[in-house]
């Protein structure tokens, strides 16, 4: 179990410092859901057969939901995704220092609304924005992750399902679907006194709240849809024993 912690804490680490490192460098939305999802790809290559790769607690939630994780390792993995979302964004500020005008203009690839968004999108349209974009992105990881034949693929559908989802939400709230990933960033710049970093924080509630509830949304509606009914069997052999007792009786 401690390598399957430790797997989350890097591969959210390398998620951070990457992801959130070309949002902070490039002004290009293609370019950052492209790293975004090519991030997702390496580390689901790397780490996905020690922990699954989840790097996101609500696809741990999702996990969790659909009986594929105890609550223990669900526990574990969450604290460990946080820890290694914010030494992602240590990692980054460390890598930038001494660039001040990227710091100043991005603030370390946080989200937001409001002054935040690049359309100024508020409170509830962040907040329907993030539980949407999660759902897809959740649902497609349950999807992919359900059958063993699709475990080749699974990295590349995930990665291209997350530069998907980013390539609208960028100019929306900046993309989270990602509760540790916007906690650390928004952590470390309000930390370090970044641009719009205390604004940030103030507002990183909406970035953990409604990823899990998209994530867990996700989960039970894919469950709803691919569940069959335990009562089938039974109900057709019964129907069957009485069936063929019935034309007993008859011939008798």
């Amino acid at each position: 179990m401690f390598k399957k912690f430790l797997a989350e804490f890097l591969g959210t680490a390398v998620l951070v410092a990457f992801g959130c490192g070309v949002a902070t460098t490039c002004d290009g939305y293609v370019g950052i859901a492209l790293a975004f999802g090519l991030v997702i790809v390496a580390m689901a290559y790397s780490i996905g057969n020690v922990s699954g790769c989840h790097v996101n607690p609500a696809v741990s939630l999702a996990m969790l939901i659909n009986k594929k994780m105890t609550p223990v390792e669900f526990c574990g993995y969450v604290v460990s995704q946080f820890l290694g979302a914010t030494v992602g964004a240590v990692v980054l500020y460390a890598m930038f220092s001494g660039g001040a005008s990227y710091f100043d203009h991005h603030a370390l690839g946080t989200n937001g609304y409001g002054e935040l968004s690049a359309v100024g999108i508020t409170l509830s349209g962040a907040l329907i924005t993030e539980v949407v974009l999660t759902f897809v992105f959740v649902f497609a990881i349950c999807g992919v992750t359900s059958k063993e034949n699709f475990s080749n693929l699974a990295g590349i559908v995930i990665g291209l399902s997350l530069t998907l989802v980013h390539l609208l939400g960028l100019p929306l709230t900046g993309t989270s679907v990602n509760p540790a990933r916007s906690f650390g960033a928004a952590f470390i710049a309000m930390l370090f006194n970044c641009k719009d970093g205390a604004t940030a924080f103030s507002q990183v509630w909406v970035f953990i709240v409604a990823p899990l509830v998209g994530g867990a949304l996700a989960a039970v509606c894919y469950n709803l849809l691919t569940k069959e009914p335990a009562a089938d069997a039974p109900a057709k052999s019964s129907e069957k024993t009485s069936s063929s007792k019935s034309k007993s009786k008859s011939k008798k």
